[in-house]
């Protein structure tokens, strides 16, 4: 009918901010101080929670949030990103999501085929093992396909999120594990925050609620 939709890919959005090699400044960028204080108040976690994942970012930087569907990993992994950069600034993050039929061949090496049969070939993931390493941030490797030069910068820090319920996660690289702190996320009901946020509604309703899921938690 003359009509149609169409789609900017992030990826594409982000390199056309790119010119010469040069990022071009987004003058509506939000750049809205944001502190500890701010974080306790959106996320339901403990104080003495933050500080810990706060410390281990710092010394690893690398670390994964672990916990069942729904306990807010994704959200408290921004705003935790927000904290640390002191600032609610969406241009200093970027957010990558890995679909489960990665292989291990896609990253870090696997047999593939060749003009002679199949030959071992390094995949996409495989420098990174060592890069993403504190110690190694900012030393250079030769990528195996183009030879150019790759560098993981000592700024970047990287905060995953693992869903401990999905079975296909259960079995991970020890590699690649060993890289990363994990932070147990649980569900926040007896946090300060939680208890301050129920009480300012009033609502028995949902406190009779909040009470039957805990029970069902302790159930499961």
């Amino acid at each position: 009918d003359g009509v149609y939709i169409w789609k900017l890919r992030p990826e594409l959005a982000e390199a056309l901010k790119i010119v010469n090699g040069e990022e071009v400044p987004d003058e509506d960028t939000d750049t809205t101080e944001y502190t500890k204080k701010d974080f306790l108040e959106e996320v339901f976690i403990s104080e003495a929670k933050y500080d810990e994942m706060y410390a281990v970012l710092m010394r690893k930087q690398n670390i994964i949030l672990q916990g069942a569907p729904g306990v807010g990993k994704t959200f408290a992994a921004k705003r935790l990103a927000y904290s640390i950069m002191g600032a609610k600034n969406d241009d200093h993050i970027q957010f990558v999501q890995f679909h489960q039929n990665y292989s291990y061949e896609d990253f870090v090496e696997g047999y593939r085929p060749a003009a002679s049969g199949f030959v071992r070939t390094d995949g996409i993931f495989s420098e990174l093992l060592i890069l993403i390493e504190k110690d190694y941030r900012g030393q250079a490797a030769t990528l195996p396909y183009s030879g150019r030069s790759f560098t993981v910068p000592k700024n970047l820090y990287i905060i995953g999120m693992m869903n401990t319920a999905d079975r296909s996660l259960a079995m991970i690289d020890y590699a690649l594990r060993r890289r990363f702190s994990f932070v147990d996320m649980e569900p926040g009901f007896d946090t300060d925050g939680f208890k301050e946020y129920m009480s300012s509604k009033g609502s028995s309703t949902m406190k009779a609620l909040v009470e039957e899921v805990k029970q069902l938690n302790v159930d499961i």
